[in-house]
């Protein structure tokens, strides 16, 4: 049985802007003991402050998790300042916006090794410890573009991909162990209001912006927050995430062209040219550290203009769609 909220130790990576901001608040609120990574150390300490406001126990630990060494730190750090550790929230990445052959090669490399390895690495540090204990909940964030694909942003799409690829792995290999008690749950968000799309590498010479529908960051924290009241093995954020996928498991070949068009109407300013940038990708940026990006309501494609695609997708397959 998963342990009440108010008693359990939980790590976050990604914690000091975005959805890892929102969801260590959200945790706050219910009285839980936080361990707060991320690279800005700044950031990282007004989040525990916003978290001890709230109700909550909260410490910041800056961390690099490309660096697995790092990551094992954290863990242990943990179990040494609290005898425990429950859940584990894999949420810290980085993006890039370029044409697959124009992405610099290092770049590219560096997205996988922070939203990929980073996440292993996280899974690595916690497995033990909760394997220890008989329980624990390992919660990674994937993203739609883990399901849908997405052009552009070819690095952050793989990685998307294969982090689903690892949970699955994970889930298989704690069922032969009949760890039941230990659960590995996925989150599937939408285009999400944070700062991601201005930390974003970009190669493009077009401005990012979110694409719309656009979702705030707390609704993917009070997902977060189910998952730990109620594993689940998987489960989306935002109604449009679920249209998308839909459309991509019925007929990729009628989806995919529509979902490349979109991307490339609605993901850019093109009115604001962008000078290539590394953005984040390296090194963490000082500004833009709240929780929203100030996407919301910027797009001018909505739930129901998604709605009025699947439900053109159905027709030309033959498949009714209510």
């Amino acid at each position: 049985m998963p342990r009440p909220i108010k008693n359990s130790v939980i790590v976050i990576t990604g914690a000091s802007s975005g959805i890892g901001r929102a969801t260590a608040l959200e945790f706050a609120k219910q009285r839980a003991t936080l361990l707060l990574a991320a690279r800005r150390e700044t950031a990282l300490q007004e989040v525990a402050q916003e978290c001890q406001h709230l109700g909550g126990t909260a410490v910041a630990m800056p961390t690099d998790v490309t660096n697995e060494s790092a990551v094992q730190a954290l863990a242990q750090r943990a179990i040494s300042s609290f005898g425990r550790l429950d859940v584990w929230v894999n949420n810290a990445a980085v993006s890039l916006f370029a044409r697959f052959e124009e992405a610099p090669p290092e770049a590219f490399r560096q997205v996988i090794e922070t939203n990929l390895f980073g996440y292993i690495y996280g899974a690595r540090a916690a497995l033990p410890y909760f394997r220890e204990q008989g329980s624990g909940n390992l919660i990674n964030v994937s993203s739609v573009v883990g399901v849908t694909g997405q052009p552009y942003t070819s690095p952050y799409t793989i990685s998307k991909y294969a982090i689903r690829g690892l949970s699955d792995s994970l889930r298989m290999e704690l069922a032969l162990d009949n760890a039941r008690d230990i659960h590995v749950c996925t989150v599937l968000p939408g285009s999400i209001d944070t700062p991601i799309f201005q930390h974003a590498a970009n190669y493009t010479g077009r401005q990012t912006k979110a694409m719309s529908p656009v979702y705030p960051a707390k609704q993917v924290a009070e997902g977060i927050v189910g998952l730990v009241e109620r594993p689940q093995r998987e489960i989306i954020v935002g109604q449009a995430v679920y249209l998308q996928i839909l459309q991509k498991t019925l007929a990729p070949d009628l989806f995919e062209p529509m979902m490349a068009k979109q991307v490339d109407q609605d993901h850019f300013q093109d009115h604001k040219p962008a000078p290539h940038t590394d953005g984040n990708v390296f090194e963490p940026m000082q500004d833009y550290t709240g929780i929203s990006g100030n996407w919301l309501g910027t797009g001018g494609i909505t739930t129901q203009d998604v709605w009025d695609m699947a439900r053109e997708t159905a027709q030309k397959i033959g498949l009714p769609l209510s």
